[in-house]
């Protein structure tokens, strides 16, 4: 039996869930995964579908979501189901519900300078979503997070303070993974639209966090 995978899109437009669903949804299937693809968050409410996952790959920034609905997510990754995602659609999902970002291990709440040329550092070359990976540049939003400090931290970035001068040499995880439950809880920070992951280690790291959340 093939492993399953639920892709689950929508939100903001601005982040272009559909074309990032359509970026990694062949990826999965050439790993042999048996794909759904959904813009429904009611994904979340087939308690019998969502726990024979193995993986849920979110792409959904700001909106809300249900108490049943993040309650039918949050059970299922603590009994096993991985998670990974990245950028806005994972950690900027539902500024109003604190028990999913508890899960993700953090919550976007500033980009300064929008925009912007920045750097990549990597942080655990012996880790297998990382490993053979150097350091390297993205132009696009540069995430500033409230971060778990639980997190095991892959990669990081640190702040010039041009543009937010009281943030200067501050050094803030990009890429990270931990455990909610007995799930695997992948996330980068990385991914602001469908053309971010061109670059190659940006796409590399989230194709490697897919399969190391999922079980």
């Amino acid at each position: 039996m093939p492993r399953k995978a639920l892709i689950v899109w929508g939100g903001w437009e601005g982040h272009e869930p559909k074309k990032c669903a359509d970026r990694f949804e062949p990826f999965l299937r050439e790993q042999g995964f048996d794909v759904t693809v959904s813009n429904s968050l009611d994904s979340y409410l087939d308690e019998p579908f969502i726990r024979s996952l193995s993986l849920v790959v979110p792409i959904w920034t700001m909106g809300t979501i249900s108490k049943e609905q993040e309650q039918g997510l949050l059970s299922a990754v603590e009994s096993g189901v991985g998670i990974a995602g990245w950028h806005g659609g994972m950690g900027d999902s539902f500024r109003n519900n604190p028990s999913y970002q508890f899960m993700v291990g953090g919550q976007w709440v500033a980009h300064p300078g929008n925009i912007l040329r920045y750097k990549v550092r990597i942080t655990r070359s012996d880790d297998p979503i990382v490993k053979g990976l150097r350091d390297f540049e993205m132009e696009s939003e540069q995430y500033y997070l409230h971060v778990d400090p639980s997190n095991e931290v892959l990669a990081t970035t640190t702040f010039t303070g041009e543009h937010t001068e009281w943030i200067a040499g501050c050094v803030m995880p990009v890429v990270w993974k931990r455990r909610w439950g007995q799930g695997r809880v992948f996330y980068s920070s990385l991914g602001h639209v469908a053309k971010d992951f061109d670059t190659f280690e940006a796409a590399e790291i989230v194709r490697r966090g897919m399969l190391w959340a999922a079980r």
